[in-house]
């Protein structure tokens, strides 16, 4: 408590402007005084102002303005976040439908080249036996001529590789995410302090107006 006390005198006297940090320093030591007979609470009061005085201070946030801005802009940054991951995720979807049907394709490409070869007499009985790989040779070979058709190359090398390198970026993406959601929550419950804070000194210097 000394050494809080200590510090608000240093930062009064070089703070031309009532800041937000000044503010905090001026609260937090009447909210001790009042909140003297409850330890917990008290220590508590003290957890909760040393979090945000010690965010403020690495930020260089000095009012309540900057403070909101900061949470804004941190919110941006994850939801920016976030719509970089759904674009990912999208462009992964059409690699992973590429992929499977040139795999498709390739599959039972042997089995198609093969009908080209039976005797007239025995390609009924072929095509009763082999159906089902020869509809999917037909729907993975139409896809891929229309892809091409469309102008996109087909490139399952390149597919493969783009699709390796968002997988791990979209991972890398996600670790961050989750981290800036807590972190943009543990900063929305610091500026809940300041809030109340600052509510408590305005209500003070109301009281000694009266």
């Amino acid at each position: 408590m000394v050494c809080v006390l200590l510090s608000y005198d240093i930062l009064w006297k070089n703070t031309s402007t009532h800041s937000l940090v000044a503010r905090l320093y001026e609260a937090q030591a009447e909210v001790n005084r009042n909140k003297a007979r409850y330890r917990s609470g008290r220590i508590k009061a003290l957890q909760e102002n040393a979090k945000l005085l010690a965010f403020l201070q690495g930020n260089g946030i000095n009012s309540m303005q900057e403070l909101y801005e900061k949470v804004s802009a941190m919110n941006k940054d994850y939801y920016d976040l976030r719509g970089q991951i759904v674009k990912a995720e999208r462009r992964l979807t059409v690699l992973d439908e590429r992929l499977k049907m040139w795999a498709q394709y390739e599959k039972y490409k042997p089995i198609r080249q093969k009908l080209d070869k039976v005797k007239p007499g025995k390609r009924e009985k072929y095509q009763q036996e082999h159906r089902s790989e020869l509809a999917d040779f037909d729907a993975a070979a139409h896809f891929l001529k229309s892809l091409k058709e469309s102008g996109e190359a087909i490139t399952p090398k390149a597919w493969r590789a783009e699709a390796a390198t968002l997988k791990v970026q979209k991972d890398a993406d996600y670790q961050k995410m989750y981290a800036m959601r807590d972190e943009i929550k543990a900063v929305e419950a610091l500026r809940k302090t300041a809030d109340r804070l600052a509510h408590e000194g305005q209500h003070q210097q109301k009281e000694q107006e009266r």
